[in-house]
């Protein structure tokens, strides 16, 4: 059995989408993961499963899509998929709550970067299915518009580091 962390898109942030943690387990415990945890109000559960990847994110999807009435994306990753992101971070010795991933399905098109508007003293990197931004001045002052990630969701490293930490667990 595989260990996976689903991050939800728009889940608990700014009021968008109200799905209290208690109540995302059961529903992941309803559609047939195990040993389900969850990790702060914004969206990040992690469990094992025996369904291949595509088959766990399409079942969520759509059990969220019941619970809630509305579509949620679901971006997952295995274990080993979460430590090499972490590994990989270009950004290491910067803070950690000023650096984020932004976790996508696919790859960011090689030009994402040339789309991106707003940018000040931001640094980017594109990598595998992620794209890591460092905000020097903050998130919350940002300007920072990435349209390669409108389908992704944001996590900073110090909730990668302990989703690491989870999904590692025996």
């Amino acid at each position: 059995m595989a260990r996976y962390a689903a991050l939800l898109r728009a889940v608990n942030v700014g009021g968008t989408t109200a799905l209290p943690m208690s109540r995302l387990k059961a529903v992941c415990l309803d559609a047939g993961l195990e040993h389900v945890e969850t990790y702060i109000a914004s969206g990040n559960v992690v469990f094992e499963s025996k369904a291949a990847p595509a088959k766990i994110k399409a079942t969520l999807e759509a059990a969220l899509r019941k619970e809630l009435g509305k579509p949620v994306g679901v971006v997952l990753r295995s274990a080993a998929e979460l430590r090499a992101v972490l590994k990989a971070s270009p950004f290491r010795n910067t803070e950690p709550k000023y650096t984020h991933v932004i976790f996508l399905d696919t790859a960011p098109p090689a030009d994402a970067l040339d789309h991106v508007r707003g940018r000040r003293d931001e640094e980017l990197r594109l990598a595998e299915r992620e794209i890591y931004v460092h905000y020097p001045s903050g998130m919350g002052r940002s300007k920072l518009r990435i349209p390669a990630a409108s389908e992704g969701t944001a996590r900073n490293i110090n909730t990668v580091t302990k989703l690491v930490e989870l999904t590692s667990k025996p």
